[in-house]
């Protein structure tokens, strides 16, 4: 007996007669050699559709065991505590964006309001600029007709500046006057009529008051209406004079 023999080895067996040497690494394993191997059938890989593995049980495994009431109670406080930290997270989510919205939607009423008011004021403002503008002119129309009335003779002061605002190369000067302020204007003004060589005119299509310095290089408007009108305009009114005390808008 060969030494492999003894030791419970593998036995060489020799190729047979004529054919070609076998490869070093195969080798021919007799079955009973083979002991408890079994050849390979497909379904059987993995344990899948097979036999099960030797020792393996073949008992399902034992259920895990009920909670105790104990352990019960410590998860439905842990879930209830859980769920108590959810909605309190999500209630101040909802609280932040409600205090947001409403931010927002404040402080778009509180603008609105404020141009609104603004607005208001504003019209209310030029309500009152207009009323004042309008009472100090009728005011003032009032204290022109009292002075015209209890002073005829400043007819004269306005005829001698007109005559005074016409150019010095001007000739052939026409002063005309309302019949009733002729002599007024012939005593108050007669040197500054002398100086320019000015003839004085009894117009009767004239206002009391009012004068019109004619000339062959212009005309200088001095009558009440016109002198008015420059005076309202400047306070922004549109009020026109009225020889008998009357107002009406300038066209």
């Amino acid at each position: 007996m060969s030494s492999s023999s003894k030791g419970g080895g593998f036995r060489n067996v020799p190729p047979p007669t004529g054919g070609k040497p076998a490869s070093p690494y195969a080798r021919f394993i007799p079955r009973e050699e083979l002991g408890e191997v079994e050849s390979w059938k497909p379904g059987e890989f993995g344990g899948f559709g097979g036999r099960p593995a030797a020792g393996a049980s073949t008992e399902p495994p034992a259920p895990p065991p009920e909670p105790t009431p104990d352990e019960w109670r410590a998860r439905i406080d842990a879930a209830r505590q859980a769920g108590y930290q959810d909605g309190y997270r999500d209630g101040l989510v909802a609280l932040e964006s409600f205090k947001q919205s409403f931010a927002q939607q404040a402080t778009a009423q509180v603008g609105a309001l404020l141009d609104a008011f603004d607005r208001q004021l504003a019209a209310l403002d030029a309500e009152v600029a207009d009323a004042v503008a309008r009472t100090a002119v009728q005011l003032a129309r009032q204290v022109l007709r009292c002075e015209l009335e209890q002073r005829p003779e400043l007819v004269a002061r306005v005829a001698a500046e007109a005559v005074g605002a016409v150019m010095l190369s001007a000739r052939q000067i026409v002063v005309h006057v309302h019949p009733q302020d002729l002599p007024l204007v012939a005593e108050g003004a007669d040197e500054a009529l002398a100086a320019r060589g000015a003839r004085l005119l009894a117009d009767a299509t004239l206002q009391r008051g009012g004068v019109r310095v004619a000339s062959d290089v212009g005309e200088i408007d001095a009558r009440i209406a016109t002198r008015w009108a420059q005076a309202a305009a400047t306070l922004g009114s549109p009020l026109a004079y009225d020889g008998d005390g009357t107002a009406g808008d300038a066209s």
